[in-house]
């Protein structure tokens, strides 16, 4: 059958522009933090602290995104978000000190921490379940479309006109979103003009398997559900990793590799093009061929990012480095997609907001986390070089607790739950 574009490929599209500036918006102070830093004489745990500042406002407002999403609608609460957050992106290029840089990166991070649950409460209103898995690891490809863009647009605008450029520049985007998002996110189906009734009996599908009473769930009930809280678990582990790798991974190449500005772009970037294709990948096989193996696909990519992560820090020329890099990028934004798969695929629409405002916490909370712990276990020698291998191996033995994790992970019933609770 010849593939048909319809309303619903329109939504993912918005979804995945707002995750894709919002993480072009987080991102680049993981590859402007090195020059900052110059200008500030901050040490690497007040880097990580910069770093983190974001995480604090980002997870204390997950579970509240969500609450307010399934109780106003995603549209409303979405386009406040990126408003916000592009507020504080301007402003984040004009800080003068490092307490204000870090108070504006948390109210940044406040305005990025109410967006997600909404989008995936766009996301399940928008998709059928069968198609949930693709449409959510297409989404979530982002998390390395972002990281890849950021450093060759923060290193093309640094060069010319300094850091504090880049983050004027990189506002007007989010203030444009806030429009087409308006006008084009409809938090009804119905509602929208256009959607053709077979279209609508298609996001209709699984509503009677899912039941009416659910949506009467309270908060702990929905907490109490065996895959929201597994789920919650895994993230943070997994979530360790890919912040402590993303946040820490443009300052390892300058200071401890001694690479340039423009080669740091660049091998900074290659790893999370790769990723990029990972969580395409992962999403078209979690919904297809690996449809019964979720859970096993989930151990497999964790074990290898441990493996590759392992390698590229330990590699003596760079041009092994990058190698090892660019496959560790892959296996990492493969563990992300497969990751948030799993509760998207599992979660009723009915509590969506609720439940993957819980679960993002626990990733936001390993973000906060991450970068300072990094930060803390990186060592510098008196010539000024520093050493990354105790807190690279952490991030490693943080892939292996997911895996773990991952082997107990069983399906839950959100009925049990809530008939237990």
């Amino acid at each position: 059958m010849a593939f048909k574009w319809k309303h619903r490929h329109t939504s993912l599209a918005v979804v995945f522009v707002v995750w894709l500036v919002s993480y072009l918006d987080r991102m680049v102070m993981s590859t402007a933090i090195p020059y900052i830093a110059d200008d500030f004489n901050l040490s690497a745990s007040e880097m990580g602290v910069v770093m983190s500042a974001f995480f604090a406002g980002y997870a204390l407002f997950q579970i509240p995104g969500g609450i307010l999403s399934d109780r106003f609608g995603a549209r409303k609460v979405l386009v406040f978000a990126i408003a916000w957050w592009s507020i504080f992106t301007l402003f984040t290029g004009y800080a003068s000190s490092l307490i204000g840089l870090v108070l504006i990166r948390i109210c940044f991070g406040i305005g990025e921490g109410i967006g997600p649950a909404a989008t995936w409460k766009s996301l399940a209103v928008w998709t059928p379940a069968s198609e949930r898995g693709r449409a959510n690891s297409i989404m979530m490809s982002t998390n390395s479309l972002g990281p890849a863009l950021a450093p060759l647009f923060v290193v093309a605008i640094m060069s010319y006109w300094g850091w504090r450029a880049v983050f004027h520049y990189l506002s007007i985007p989010g203030f444009l979103l806030c429009i087409w998002v308006w006008f084009t996110l409809y938090d009804n189906p119905k509602e929208k003009k256009g959607v053709s009734e077979e279209e609508l009996r298609e996001l209709e599908e699984d509503s009677s398997a899912q039941g009416v009473e659910q949506k009467r769930l309270t908060f702990m009930q929905v907490l109490a559900t065996p895959v929201v809280w597994k789920s919650f678990l895994l993230l943070f582990f997994s979530n360790t990793v890919a912040w402590g790798y993303m946040s820490w991974l443009p300052t390892y190449l300058v200071k401890s590799r001694g690479l340039a500005m423009g080669q740091m772009g660049i091998a900074a970037s290659l790893p999370f093009f790769a990723g990029f294709i990972g969580a395409i990948v992962s999403g078209y096989l979690m919904d297809g061929a690996l449809k019964k193996h979720r859970f096993h696909y989930v151990i497999v990519t964790q074990l290898c990012m441990a493996l590759f992560l392992y390698l590229m820090f330990t590699a003596e020329s760079v041009t092994t480095l990058m190698i090892f890099n660019v496959i560790a990028g892959y296996f990492c934004f493969c563990c992300v997609a497969s990751v948030f798969s799993l509760p998207m695929m599992e979660v009723p629409k009915e509590i969506a907001g609720r439940a993957m405002g819980i679960v993002n916490t626990a990733g936001q909370l390993a973000g906060f986390l991450a970068p300072i712990i990094v930060g803390l276990l990186i060592t510098t020698a008196a010539d000024g070089i520093q050493n990354y291998n105790v807190a690279f191996g952490f991030l490693c033995c943080s892939n292996i607790m997911a895996a773990i994790i991952a082997f107990f992970f069983h399906r839950g019933n959100v009925r049990a739950a809530a008939a237990a609770a």
